[in-house]
């Protein structure tokens, strides 16, 4: 009879938790175990669902998301045993993460053996405007996605700011991960509400690109004048690997924020002239004829390489393991451009240093 009474306790506190993934912390810590050395340096990851590694469960979580990559790259490049330090929460809005992870569990990269601090938000904030102007009817009302903007602004800088005077003293790298698009074939539909200067429906695409291209040009603009570096997922995600448009450029590499440019020119460079390269991250090409998707069938987290680990409702994990690779060619793992995790791991490693 007992049995019989646990079970649909615990059914009704699963689908509570998946009703109010804002409250799900999904926090892992895996150290990368190199053969030959006991040095060990940290690298602490602050983010939402996206570097937690979420796959639709909340009891488990990808072994190994973006920032554990990194951590196996670094394992690599510094000889040495890498902890990767993810403190995250499903579901929550750049406030959240900044009040609840960032400055609330600072202590993670606070340790003397930290090295790298990475964070990634917005994606909430993104996701939330998108889901209420869809159910706009009437007249279009932007304020929804004005407010996520305004917001991710307000939190990415106070963030960098909260990082670059907690952090300690020897990290030697402090990298922010923008946003991949998700759904962006998906939204290629017209709203159900009017715009008041034509009174016509808009495409939701149209509608939503610009607006996430604003916060991609700002979080990489404000790393620049803030000591970080920025992983440009959208460019990674969302442009091929090679060159479709015959600009001389390959895709990924054409779409990139560049250092100092304005937002007027980021902007027009990703919602026009570079529009007809941009392709939903579901199909990645990394050639002409060869693609990949980066994206789970939810259409929003990233697809992974590898086992879970509990991360959720049971607590977390503190593990270790062998690196699943000991070398790079060209500092690139075997499968670092097969799915959406194993990509933006080698994205934010990109800008790590030859010594720790």
């Amino acid at each position: 009879m007992r049995i019989k009474q646990l079970l649909p306790a615990l059914a009704l506190l699963t689908l509570g938790a998946q009703a109010s993934a804002s409250t799900l912390n999904q926090n892992v810590s895996w150290t990368i175990d190199r053969p030959g050395t006991t040095t060990n340096y940290r690298v602490v990851a602050y983010g939402d669902s996206i570097y937690a590694g979420y796959n639709g469960s909340t009891t488990s979580a990808a072994k190994y998301s973006a920032p554990t990559v990194e951590a196996e790259y670094l394992s690599a490049l510094w000889n040495a045993d890498i902890e990767s330090v993810r403190r995250t929460k499903s579901g929550a809005i750049a406030s959240d993460v900044y009040n609840n992870k960032i400055v609330a569990e600072r202590s993670y990269m606070q340790a003397s053996n930290t090295r790298v601090v990475t964070f990634e938000m917005c994606g909430n904030d993104g996701l939330q405007a998108r889901t209420a102007y869809k159910s706009q009817t009437g007249t279009c009302d932007d304020s929804v996605l004005i407010a996520a903007e305004n917001n991710c602004k307000t939190y990415v800088a106070a963030a960098m700011d909260y990082i670059n005077a907690n952090a300690y003293p020897g990290v030697k790298m402090k990298i922010i991960s923008n946003l991949h698009y998700p759904g962006y074939a998906a939204d290629n539909v017209q709203s159900s509400c009017k715009q008041a200067s034509t009174g016509q429906t808009v495409n939701m695409q149209d509608k939503f690109l610009p607006s996430l291209a604003r916060i991609n040009h700002m979080m990489c603009d404000m790393a620049r004048q803030k000591g970080f570096k920025c992983a440009d997922n959208f460019a990674q995600y969302m442009g091929a690997d090679y060159d479709s448009n015959g600009d001389g450029i390959v895709d990924a590499d054409a779409l990139r924020y560049v250092d100092g440019e304005s937002q007027a020119s980021y902007v027009t460079r990703i919602t026009s002239t570079l529009r007809s390269t941009l392709r939903d991250a579901n199909t990645k090409f990394v050639s002409a004829s060869s693609s990949y998707d980066y994206i789970q069938s939810d259409d929003t987290h990233p697809t992974y390489n590898g086992s879970t680990v509990t991360a959720g409702l049971f607590g977390g994990t503190t593990g270790t393991g062998a690196p699943r690779y000991t070398s790079f060619t060209s500092g690139k793992n075997p499968i670092w451009n097969q799915y959406g995790h194993e990509r933006m791991g080698w994205a934010v490693s990109t800008y790590n240093v030859p010594t720790p």
